[in-house]
């Protein structure tokens, strides 16, 4: 494919049926997720959207374009929260700019991204105060969590641990992946 611009980008995207992210020109097919990648993205979101309540934040799903640079890199998480009033890109009115919360379920053909490219671009974000990486191997999540001076710290949620939010919202990792390892990895 060759290379385009952001707004070209946005335009051809909307056109198509399946998602491709968007890297300083370049675009890139996101493959589908396995079974248990799905369920550990849904129970994410559930439990997200349950602990959250009443916070004043709006928990969405995969399909939820996030701006990670304007006009240079648009891309997809498994789940997202934005706590506060949703904003919206110029001109893109299916692009977020305001992730707080921000949800990755790793699968071996993408973790080295999530961890790499993707978590860099995602730390340029002034709202996002949270990024979650699930494992589909073992109950573990992995929480960076923005500290007041703008630092990240980096803590490992295992089973019977809890994933505290900067907003002190606790997400029970039991609660997370409940049911998943009966599902095949695929």
């Amino acid at each position: 494919m060759p290379r385009m611009s952001g707004a070209a980008y946005l335009e051809w995207e909307r056109q198509q049926s399946a998602r491709h992210e968007f890297h300083h020109g370049e675009v890139f097919a996101i493959a589908g997720g396995s079974p248990r990648h799905n369920l550990l993205s849904v129970a994410a979101g559930a439990e997200l959207r349950s602990i959250l309540r009443g916070r004043g934040c709006h928990v969405l799903s995969s399909d939820q374009r996030i701006c990670a640079e304007h006009g240079e890199r648009y891309v997809y998480a498994d789940v997202i929260a934005v706590c506060g009033r949703i904003e919206i890109e110029p001109d893109a009115a299916d692009v977020i700019v305001n992730p707080s919360v921000v949800v990755e379920v790793l699968p071996p053909s993408t973790e080295a991204y999530d961890r790499g490219a993707k978590w860099e671009a995602y730390q340029r974000l002034p709202s996002l105060t949270d990024y979650l990486l699930i494992s589909q191997a073992r109950s573990r999540i992995e929480h960076y969590r923005r500290e007041p001076d703008g630092s990240w710290r980096y803590r490992v949620a295992m089973e019977g641990d809890a994933v505290v939010l900067a907003n002190d919202a606790r997400l029970l990792v039991d609660a997370v992946y409940e049911g998943a390892f009966e599902v095949e990895l695929g």
